[in-house]
């Protein structure tokens, strides 16, 4: 008890001793469109998180500068517009661009702001970071050089994954993205998980606390929950907040293991935000900087060759109606290191994971894996393809035995490859397991057969 004394007082000492008793800048409310509230007479930065005055009982509205323009501050809220008055004051509060990162957060889970929805005490971490994270120089990066073993048999060896890549998984809406997630997250290996539920439902989030802050991996775990119903600016700050708290443990050399989920609705709240501000929608209604605004959040995962630790990132990418030609799929798949698709088609036949093995890539799969594992690779990929697009014919009975050799051992094979494909959620296949099954199902020699 004294220990816990003698801890809280020497905090208080700390922020005596940094307490600012600088006279403070009180801005007004001028005006007020949706969320988006111009502020006069309040000079601050963007970035800055402000607050204003409300009724005696009532919390005080939140907002967060995202611009200026005319002499105002145009503020975005955090919350509703519910009871906010006109000429109300306004405070800044806060490090403008800067959050707190620290081990206090493993096993906790946290909104955009870092407070805690698990019913908990206050994160008390101590170490400020950038929101928009510590830009490093290209050669700070180390190369992909490890094999990363997330679990999923079919991943394991026809997608080999490395330690620092960062990798879409895309699919349209009820494919399996958040099954897939799930088993990656059961099966990686990695020091430290960092999740971001972003714009995703509410219910998703108590789903994920009951499935995986409990135990030995809670303890490793630190979940950035934004649901979908909370303001663009809170959603865009709550993936910055997952990547920062990455950076930070990669910084400490650990293995970090984010998952992002979903990089759409990332770009959602950025083109709300942008729209807000003025800015015209060019590539089917999202302007310039809600786009730029994934590379740089993509850019921030990797390896580091200051600290020898590493972020792998996966990205959940929907597909909004199914179309893989959508804006946000094709900046996510030009800058992503591989993607992962998921078959609505496959899916409905009854096959999970929903894997277009075809359509699938993974950029940095020959710097991982063995020349013997990746040739029995690119042989079952081979196989794959030519039953998929022959698809058709075969359903019609239009094709006859001996007329492609290699369809011959598509259709031979054909059972055993849907079960190697196929995997139940709750189980893990390691990553050596699933080169042995690879190997084991195309023989040794891994050779198409000759005509």
């Amino acid at each position: 008890m004294l220990n816990l004394l003698n801890g809280e007082l020497a905090q208080m000492r700390a922020a005596a001793a940094t307490l600012d008793m600088a006279p403070r800048r009180l801005g007004r409310i001028v005006s007020c469109d949706g969320g988006l509230i111009g502020v006069s007479g309040l000079n601050a930065p963007i970035g800055t998180l402000c607050r204003a005055e409300a009724a005696p009982g009532e919390p005080a509205p939140a907002a967060e500068v995202i611009g200026f323009r005319g002499g105002l501050s145009l503020m975005m809220l955090l919350g509703d517009t519910v009871r906010l008055q006109p000429g109300a004051l306004v405070r800044a509060e806060g490090q403008p661009g800067l959050v707190r990162v620290g081990e206090e957060f493993l096993g906790r889970a946290v909104d955009a702001l870092g407070q805690p929805i698990d019913g908990l005490a206050p994160v008390k971490a101590g170490q400020a970071w950038p929101l928009d994270g510590q830009r490093d120089k290209p050669l700070d990066r180390a190369s992909v050089v490890e094999p990363f073993d997330c679990g999923i048999r079919a991943l394991n060896a026809l997608v080999t994954m490395g330690v620092g890549q960062r990798i879409g998984v895309v699919a349209g809406s009820g494919v399996g993205k958040s099954t897939l997630l799930d088993m990656m997250l059961r099966g990686a290996d990695c020091d430290v998980v960092v999740v971001g539920l972003i714009g995703e439902r509410a219910r998703e989030v108590s789903d994920f606390v009951h499935r995986h802050m409990r135990g030995e991996r809670k303890r490793r775990t630190v979940l950035v929950a934004v649901p979908s119903d909370h303001a663009a600016n809170l959603r865009l700050r709550g993936a910055q907040l997952a990547t920062s708290l990455a950076e930070y443990f990669r910084a400490q050399g650990k293995r970090v293991l984010l998952v992002l989920d979903s990089l759409t609705r990332v770009a959602h709240a950025a083109r709300e935000l942008a729209l807000s501000l003025g800015e015209t929608g060019a590539s089917r209604g999202y302007p310039p900087s809600a786009l730029a605004t994934l590379t740089k959040l993509i850019e921030r995962a990797g390896n580091s060759h200051r600290s020898g630790g590493s972020i792998t990132g996966i990205y959940s990418v929907l597909a909004d109606g199914d179309d893989h030609t959508d804006p946000v799929v094709d900046t996510a798949r030009a800058i992503l290191d591989g993607h992962v698709v998921l078959s609505r088609e496959i899916a409905q036949r009854g096959r999970y994971p929903a894997f277009d093995i075809p359509a699938s890539l993974s950029r940095v799969m020959a710097d991982v894996a063995a020349p013997d594992h990746r040739r029995q690779a690119n042989m079952l990929r081979a196989l794959i393809a030519a039953h998929e697009s022959n698809r058709d014919f075969l359903m019609m009975g239009a094709y006859r035995a001996g007329g492609d050799p290699l369809l011959d051992r598509a259709l031979a094979l054909q059972g055993p490859i849907e079960a190697f494909l196929s995997q139940d959620s709750d189980e893990r296949v390691p990553l050596a397991q699933s080169v042995a099954e690879l190997a084991q199902l195309m023989g040794p020699a891994g050779a198409a057969p000759q005509a």
